[in-house]
């Protein structure tokens, strides 16, 4: 008080703590340069509508930043000044999701062809110190947020924020200044408040106002500014300085944020076609520890020959757009540790299949923990690695049964991965290769070679002579786990056709186990 009556005195005008909303900027297709074709015909569906509805609507976001550089977005979002009620009743199939932020999703096609155009209504850029405050977390708190607009916890993080505004005011509130465009696919106009479009050009990722006060605001925007700069550095972009240099000192309150949107947020980083250059990013920032406990093994086991292989192959699948999965990247990343228990059961002379499921069941609680999807996760990834030991069996019914279960192929491409690390011999993957795309005929050739190939195996071995059993002695019992079992060779354990009858009934129920494990697995 004292120092604003001093200030009125000496004729300084007062410090207005009102936000720099920018200045709106519009500009046409010949600055701009984007070509109206790179636009996906279902976004433009969506903002035509709801113009002819009466309302505002752009395309917005990283769409606009990759079309401005020429590239073809592979997800569009639109703003709108409807609000999500609004929007839901222009579109036959559209769903309100989301409570932080409430959002509508706009559905097209059905399956896997279908495609999500996501609504958002302009927010809203409030001072988060008038917000109300709750003392615990979105989770401990869920009563006492129920019916606020606008919240935050007591470290500053913003728990809702569901107040529409203006569009100056929504831009101000969007993380980095080339993600806080605005394009009319109708006028052909790029509406651009904090110079977006200069920062495009001189490859910038800069956050809109203070990083420190938006980090606070979302941690989460510390991995985004990962994302975005390991997504954009083939480009020549680098995060500002003033951007980057808060990042290390706010890392810490990442651990205010649930564990089921960083696991969202990891997979992000692993699944978007950039997750080898993202973890360069994390260990050039200084993030490479203490952002989530599964992402510090993936950055500390990058460097190991399978991990670096599977993580190279996930970028190029997206790259070619092909799915990928999060079972399979972190079941290649979590294999190390699968080996390792199941080796030591193995070596307690323990049943080979029964260890590898309790190996998994260890590694799961372990690395996984609990989180947002783990009963479907954890049941592909444990699919994947119950595949192994039967993929080295290929006689019998065993290679026409696995062949059509619903994950083969992810258990497969995990066989090869291995393959290529000559983890496993090279021969047993193209034999599966060739199998997978035979006729029934060519696969009943194929067993029989690999029959034969077993049967010279063994007669190549040496045969051991036992000394003669003394008279009435009792026959010793058999073991029940061979002595070459091990995570790199676990077929013995699974049964030969030609085996002794006596040998295929006392190993029946390790066998039994893992296929009860792979059809479990496989529920979808």
């Amino acid at each position: 008080m004292i120092k604003q009556f001093i200030d009125k005195l000496m004729g300084k005008a007062p410090k207005s703590n009102k936000p720099h909303f920018g200045r709106r900027t519009e500009v046409p297709a010949s600055v701009h340069g984007i070509d109206p074709n790179l636009v996906d015909e279902r976004a433009i569906h969506v903002t035509r509508t709801l113009q002819q509805a009466g309302f505002e609507a752009y395309i917005v976001g990283g769409a606009v930043r990759d079309l401005l550089l020429g590239l073809r977005p592979k997800d569009f979002d639109v703003a709108t000044d409807a609000t999500p009620e609004q929007v839901k009743g222009l579109f036959r199939r559209a769903f309100i999701i989301g409570r932080r932020f409430r959002i509508v999703h706009v559905v097209y096609g059905r399956g896997r062809d279908n495609e999500v155009i996501e609504v958002s209504t302009f927010r809203a850029h409030l001072d988060n110190a008038a917000a109300e405050q709750v003392k615990g977390n979105e989770r401990t708190s869920k009563r006492q947020l129920e019916g606020m607009h606008h919240a935050v916890d007591s470290s500053g993080r913003v728990l809702r924020d569901n107040v529409w505004g203006p569009q100056d005011e929504d831009a101000t509130r969007r993380d980095f200044t080339v993600n806080a465009m605005y394009y009319d696919p109708e006028s052909q106009i790029v509406v651009d408040y904090h110079g977006g479009i200069p920062d495009a050009k001189k490859r910038v990722l800069r956050m809109i106002g203070d990083p420190v006060a938006r980090y606070r605001e979302d941690p989460v925007r510390i991995i985004r500014a990962v994302r975005f700069a390991a997504k954009l550095s083939p480009l020549g972009f680098k995060l500002e300085a003033k951007t980057a240099k808060p990042l290390t000192q706010s890392a810490t309150l990442l651990a205010d944020v649930p564990q089921s949107r960083l696991f969202d947020e990891m997979l992000k980083l692993l699944q978007t076609g950039h997750a080898l250059a993202s973890i360069e990013q994390l260990k050039k920032l200084g993030l490479a520890t203490g952002i989530y406990p599964l992402l510090d093994v993936v950055v500390e086991r990058a460097q190991s020959a399978f991990v670096q292989v599977a993580l190279a192959d996930t970028d190029r699948r997206v790259g070619e757009g092909k799915p990928v999965a999060p079972s399979f990247l972190l079941a290649c990343v979590l294999w190390a540790d699968v080996r390792e228990g199941w080796a030591k059961r193995l070596a307690r002379k323990e049943h080979p299949y029964p260890a590898l499921q309790d190996a998994i069941d260890e590694v799961f609680d372990a690395r996984i923990g609990d989180v947002s999807g783990r009963g479907k996760l954890a049941a592909d990834m444990r699919e994947i690695w119950m595949m192994q030991p039967r993929f080295e069996k290929r006689v019998g019914s065993t290679p026409f049964g696995l062949v059509e279960q619903p994950r083969f192929r992810a258990g497969f491409d995990f066989l090869r991965l291995r393959a290529d690390i000559e983890e496993i011999d090279l021969r047993l993957a193209d034999w599966w290769q060739e199998f997978s795309m035979a006729s029934d005929a060519e696969r009943e050739d194929l067993v029989q070679a690999a029959k034969a190939e077993q049967a010279v195996s063994q007669a190549a071995k040496p045969r051991v002579r036992r000394a003669p059993r003394p008279e009435g002695a009792a026959a010793p019992r058999p073991s029940a786990v061979p002595s070459d079992a091990s995570p790199a060779a676990p077929s013995s354990d699974v049964g030969d056709d030609d085996a002794p009858k006596k040998r295929r009934r006392r190993r029946r129920k390790p066998g039994a186990a893992g296929e009860q494990a792979g059809d479990s697995g496989s529920a979808e």
